[in-house]
Parts: C-alpha cells; sequence; structure tokens
C-alpha cells in the first residue's frame, strides 16, 4: 500500500500514473537490462494493484463518513448554542426597552420640573431686575448717581444695559410730570453712547478686534449704532488710497475689510455694503468728475476715451466686489451704483461718439486729400446722376469729360486702415457703455458713419474718380489705371466685410437691426460691384482699342504678300511681337489686380475679345503661300499668349483659329478633307469659305472648283 501511495503525484494524470507502475514492475518492459518483456506478470501486477486500490479507497471512504458524522454532531451543537444566544438577546433587548421607558418618564418628569422652576424663577428675575431699575430711577429723580454702575469707568458695559432700558421706560413717562428725570436719562444716554464710540474708535486706532466687537455688540441697540459703522469706514479709509490707482486702491480695502468686518459687527454684509456705497458715491464719483468735466467740452476724443476707460476700470472694480457677501441682490446693489455714477455721462454718449466719429473721419480724408493736393470734385446726385449712370451701364459710353489722374488711384490702405480703426474703438465703446436696449439701434448709427466716409466718400469717389479717368477706346498710348483701383478697392472690401463680421455682428445679431445692415452692407457691395463691373469693361475696351492701334501702325499687307516668297526670313510679325508683348503684361497686371474668381471671369472676357480682334484682324488681308505661313506663325504666337490665360475656352478659340489658318496654306486637293478635320467640322461653312477666299489663289477655278 505504501508503493501504491508514492506513485500517486499532485496534479494526478491517469497516463503518468499507469506508466509509474509499469516502469517499477520487473518485466514490464525493455529499460536496456537483461530481463524481457513479460505481458503475464505485469498483468498479474495490475491485478495485484487493483485490489491494493481497492482496499485504499474502502479505506478513504471509512474515513470520509466519520469526518461527514463528525462535522453533523458539532453543526447540531453550534445550532443548538445560537439559538440560545439568541434567547439571551431576546431577554436583553427586553431589558434595555424597559430601561428606555424609565429613562423617558424620568427625563419628562425632570422637564416638567425644569418648567415650573423657570415659571417661579422668570417673575422673581424680572421682579429682581425691576427693583435695580426702580432703584436706579430713583437715583436720577433725586439728582445724585450714586451706584458703583454709574461711578465706575470699567462698568461701562452693565452702566449701558441700565441706561438703555432706563431710556426705553423713559419714554413711556408723561412728560409734564418726568420731564426733568426724562431728561436727564437721555443726557446720561447721551453721554454713555459718545464713550462707547469714542472707545470704539480708540479700540480701532489700536487694532483691537476683541474689544471693538464687545463695544460694537453694546452699541447695536443704541442709537448711534450706525455712527458707530460710519466712523468705522472713515477710519478704515485713512490712508488707504496712496497709490495711483484709486480703483486698486479700493478693490484692496475692500478685500482687507471683508476679512475683518465678520469679526467685529454682527451684520457684517451690510457694514461692508455701506463701506462699497461710501467709496462709489464719495470717492469714485469724485474722481470720475475731475477726469471728465475737463475735456468734456473741450476735446471730445480724451473726453471719449477716459470715459471708456474709467467705465471699464469700474465695471472691473464692481466684479471683483461681486465675491463679498453683500446681500441678497448684491448684482443689483452694485450696478445701481455704478448707474448713478455714470449716468450724466451716459444719457448722451452716443450723440458726442457719432459727433466725434463724423469730425475725425472728415478729418482724416481731408488730410488724405491735402496730401495729394487733389481739391475732391462734386459727385454729382439725383435723377441727372442716376440718367447718367443708367446710360453708361447699358451703353458703356465715357459720359462727361475723362479726367487725367497722373496714375492716383485716390485709395489708401493708410486712410482706410485710420477709419477702421476709429470705428472699432468706437463699437467697443459702443458695447460698453450703451444700455442694452439701445445697443442694436447705437452700433447701427456707427455703422452708417463708417459706410457715409469708408464706402461713399472713399471708396466711392476713387471708383468715379477713376471711371472718369479712363480714356476713350480709341485713345493712342493709354494708361489704364483702373486696375489699380480694382485691386486697392478689392482688399479695402476684404477689410470692411471683416470688421462688419468681427465687431459689428455681435452687436446685433439677436436684434432686427441685423437685416437692416445686411441689406445696406448689400446695396454697398452691389453699388460698388457695378462700377467696378464699368471701369473694367472699359478697360477692356482700352486695351482691345491699344491693340488694333499696335496692329494698324505694324502691320503691313506685305506681311502675307511678300513680293519675293523665296526671300522670307522672319518667323513671325513684327506686329504679332508688339501685340504679345502688350497681351502678356496685360494678363500679368489683371492676376495681380484681382482674386478667386474674378481673375478667370475678367481674363476670359479679355481673351474671347482678343480673339475676335485677331479673328477680324486677319480677316482683312490676301494671303500667298508663304504669307498663309507667315500667319500660321502669327497665330501659333498668339496661342502661345492664351496660355498664360489658363482658360480654356480661350485657348480652344485659338486652336480652332491656328486650324482655320491652316486653310490658306493647304493644297487645293486637301482643302475638303482638311475642312472635314476634328476641329473645324463643326463650325459653319461660312466661315470656313470665308478664310479660303483670303488665299491669293482663291479666283483659280482649280480652287473655287475644289472648295464648292
Amino acid at each position: 500500500m505504501a508503493t501504491t501511495a508514492e506513485l500517486f503525484e499532485e496534479p494526478f494524470v491517469a497516463d503518468e500514473y499507469i506508466e509509474r507502475l509499469v516502469w517499477r514492475t520487473p518485466g514490464g518492459g525493455s529499460r536496456g537490462g537483461s530481463e524481457a518483456f513479460d505481458p503475464k506478470r505485469l498483468l498479474e501486477e495490475f491485478v495485484n494493484h487493483i485490489q491494493e486500490l481497492q482496499i485504499m479507497d474502502e479505506r478513504i471512504q471509512r474515513k470520509v463518513e466519520k469526518l461527514e458524522q463528525q462535522c453533523q454532531k458539532e453543526a447540531k451543537e453550534f445550532a443548538k448554542k445560537v439559538q440560545e444566544l439568541q434567547k439571551s438577546n431576546q431577554v436583553a433587548f427586553q431589558h434595555f426597552q424597559e430601561l428606555d421607558e424609565h429613562i423617558s418618564y424620568v427625563a419628562t418628569k425632570v422637564c416638567h420640573l425644569g418648567d415650573q422652576l423657570e415659571g417661579v424663577n422668570t417673575p422673581r428675575q424680572r421682579a429682581v431686575e425691576a427693583q435695580k431699575l426702580m432703584k436706579y430711577f430713583n437715583e436720577f429723580l433725586d439728582g445724585e448717581l450714586k451706584s458703583d454702575v454709574f461711578t465706575n469707568s470699567e462698568k461701562i458695559k452693565e452702566a449701558a444695559d441700565v441706561i438703555q432700558k432706563l431710556h426705553l421706560i423713559a419714554q413711556e413717562l408723561p412728560f409734564d410730570r418726568f420731564s426733568e428725570v426724562k431728561s436727564k436719562i437721555a443726557s446720561k444716554y447721551h453721554d454713555l453712547e459718545c464713550q462707547l464710540i469714542q472707545e470704539f474708535t480708540s479700540a480701532q486706532r489700536r487694532g483691537e478686534i476683541s474689544r471693538m466687537r464687545e463695544v460694537a455688540a453694546v452699541l447695536l441697540h443704541f442709537k448711534g449704532y450706525s455712527h458707530c459703522i460710519d466712523v468705522y469706514i472713515k477710519q478704515c479709509q485713512e490712508g488707504a488710497y496712496m497709490r495711483n490707482d484709486i480703483f486698486e486702491d479700493a478693490a484692496i480695502l475692500c478685500q482687507r475689510v471683508n476679512k475683518q468686518v465678520g469679526d467685529i459687527f454682527s451684520n457684517p454684509e451690510a457694514v461692508l455694503a455701506k463701506l462699497i456705497q461710501n467709496v462709489f458715491e464719495i470717492k469714485l464719483q469724485s474722481f470720475v468728475k475731475d477726469q471728465l468735466e475737463e475735456c468734456r467740452k473741450s476735446d471730445a476724443e480724451q473726453y471719449l476715451k477716459s470715459l471708456y476707460d474709467l467705465y471699464t476700470r469700474t465695471t472691473s472694480l464692481s466684479s471683483k466686489l461681486m465675491e463679498f457677501n453683500l446681500g441678497t441682490d448684491k448684482q443689483t446693489f452694485l450696478s445701481k451704483l455704478i448707474k448713478s455714477i455714470f449716468i450724466s455721462y451716459l444719457e448722451n454718449y452716443i450723440e458726442v461718439e457719432i459727433g466725434y466719429l463724423k469730425s475725425r473721419s472728415a478729418m482724416i480724408l481731408q488730410r488724405y486729400y491735402d496730401s495729394k493736393n487733389h481739391q475732391k470734385r462734386s459727385i454729382g446726385t439725383g435723377g441727372i446722376q442716376d440718367l447718367k449712370e443708367r446710360i453708361r451701364q447699358r451703353t458703356n459710353l465715357p459720359l462727361g469729360p475723362s479726367i487725367d489722374t497722373h496714375g492716383e488711384t485716390f485709395l489708401s490702405q493708410e486712410v482706410v486702415v485710420n477709419l477702421l480703426q476709429e470705428t472699432k474703438q468706437a463699437f467697443e465703446r459702443c458695447h460698453r457703455l450703451s444700455d442694452p436696449s439701445d445697443l442694436p439701434r447705437n452700433a447701427f448709427r456707427i455703422f452708417t458713419i463708417l459706410v457715409e466716409f469708408l464706402c461713399i466718400e472713399h471708396i466711392d469717389y476713387a471708383l468715379e474718380t477713376g471711371l472718369a479717368g479712363i480714356p476713350s477706346s480709341d485713345s493712342r498710348n493709354a494708361n489704364l489705371y483702373f486696375l489699380d483701383v480694382v485691386q486697392q478697392a478689392n482688399t479695402i472690401f476684404h477689410l470692411f466685410d471683416k470688421q462688419f463680421n468681427d465687431h459689428l455682428m455681435p452687436l446685433i445679431s439677436s436684434s432686427p437691426k441685423l437685416s437692416e445692415c445686411l441689406q445696406k452692407k448689400k446695396e454697398i457691395i452691389e453699388q460698388m460691384e457695378m462700377k467696378l463691373d464699368t471701369g473694367i469693361d472699359r478697360t477692356l475696351n482700352c486695351m482691345i482699342g491699344q491693340m488694333k492701334h499696335i496692329l494698324a501702325a505694324e502691320q503691313k499687307k506685305t506681311d502675307f504678300k511678300p513680293e519675293d516668297e523665296n526671300n522670307v526670313l522672319i518667323q513671325y510679325t513684327n506686329a504679332c511681337v508688339k501685340v504679345c508683348v502688350y497681351v502678356r503684361k496685360q494678363v500679368e497686371k489683371i492676376k495681380n489686380s484681382m482674386d478667386g474668381k474674378n481673375v478667370d471671369t475678367v481674363l476670359m472676357e479679355l481673351g474671347v475679345r482678343f480673339h475676335r480682334l485677331i479673328y477680324e484682324h486677319l480677316q482683312q488681308y490676301s494671303y500667298s503661300c508663304m504669307g498663309g505661313m507667315l500667319a500660321i506663325c502669327d497665330v501659333a504666337e498668339y496661342r502661345k499668349c492664351a496660355k498664360d490665360f489658363k482658360i480654356p475656352m480661350v485657348l480652344h478659340l485659338f486652336d480652332t483659329l491656328h486650324a482655320l489658318c491652316n486653310l490658306l496654306v493647304v493644297a487645293p486637293d486637301n482643302l475638303k478633307q482638311v475642312c472635314s478635320g476634328e476641329q473645324l467640322a463643326s463650325l459653319d461653312k461660312n466661315i470656313l469659305h470665308s478664310f479660303v477666299q483670303l488665299r491669293a489663289d482663291y479666283r483659280s477655278a482649280r480652287l473655287a472648283r475644289h472648295f464648292s
């Protein structure tokens, strides 16, 4: 059995257990020795081992049964013991309940006895107190105060309590019989009150918080309690305003008093509120008045800046004071204090703001025009001007004499930045100083000033002047400065729009004025865009006119029909070179003057007109074979120039024109094949015919027959 037990190992694995048994059995396997495998011996060993295992199982089973019986016995004993403990606990709980009822009964008796004793003692105490008061009252009747409470200065607290009660009693006595004693009590009441206030003042100067608290508690029932608070507030401010910043001094003062006042007075929030009221109504109001009155009529700019700064610093101080306990509605309390200081200045603030902004904006513009030695011309208004505008929009004709601006755009970013800066400051002041109900209306008024001086007096005037300065389309060597106007106007529009979104929108976003502002902005922009479109259109006409002059001056009939066909040395004509140089310069100028889709739109319009000009120009000449080749070279150069536009439609037009020019040189037998090619198949036959007619050999019967 010992051998069998040794074969068990943890964890138990049946296969390993059998393997260990086999290896221990002689003849159970080949272990490299002389013994051979003996199955009978191994079987015998297995049978014996199984019997040993059965015996071992029976032993273990008996042991388990014994342990289970023992466990059940102990469980029964434990349950019995628990039941006995529960019974003991119930008995103890009943005893506790009886004790609790007894204690409650005794307590009730004690309370009843205490009430009876108090009912007896209270009248007795009142009687004793009344007797003492009658004694003190008799001393006042006799006119001689003998009691220690009146003669001993150290008992001022007790004396104050007595005199305060006597003063209340004296108020009920008839005047005719007790006038003298009432007068004496009142005099003593006043003397004690003054002594207490003097004692409080002395304690405050010595910094004795505990003594101040004692005296304040005694004075609480006196009429002079408010005077005590006034004295405290006055002394707190002595030496408090030593810096140059009165607002910072006030904040530090209130913070210091807030830490101290709760240790002195029974109503600290009322005392602190009274201190703050005193600071606002006396110190701050006086300071604000001194700062504003001296510049109110003489210097509007300084007045507005000072008003904004003082109001901002006052509201900032108010925000700091919101941290303190000032009663139930401290927000309303502080708002009223601020309003009491600034109401006389805020009532007409917006009128001062509008007046200053108008004069300042006018001065900025006038200073700029003076620096240019320019006298602003009057831009007409009313029916005649409107009629001229409509005629100009429909006919694109320059109405009135052309003005030579000498390249001046009369637009200045410095002026614009100054105007926007002034308006930005006005919006900030408006936001801070306007009543919430008036804010959208006031902001709209400031916006109208910006529109008047920036958009109308400056931008619109520059556009009108620029339009008047655009020469007619048949002018020679014309200087086209309107694109510079477009470039600067575009930059200014962006700045104007940014200020509209950043500074005006937050002020009007939740009011009906929003739609009004958006509509006004839309009208102004549409008006400006209309004039810009007109100016750009007339400028493009001038560009085309310049190209016409170049072609008329440089292009010769002999260019495309040379006298000596075999002696043509040039790759393209001089007219083509000059036109391409001019066009590239204008394309670059347009790209620099505009942005976004506007560039593509204007370049496409210029490209279409450029193509039409070259197309019509080529229609004016007759072409020999070599001349046709030269025309193709010219058009190829024009097409290179068109690539700079980076507009697919313009490039397609010149590709088609280049294909048309091939009709000038192709052999008569191949005309129909070329005309049916990919680029020319979609064109009208009359267009093809018009180009074929330009050939010098068109009238030959052979060519006419092939094209018919």
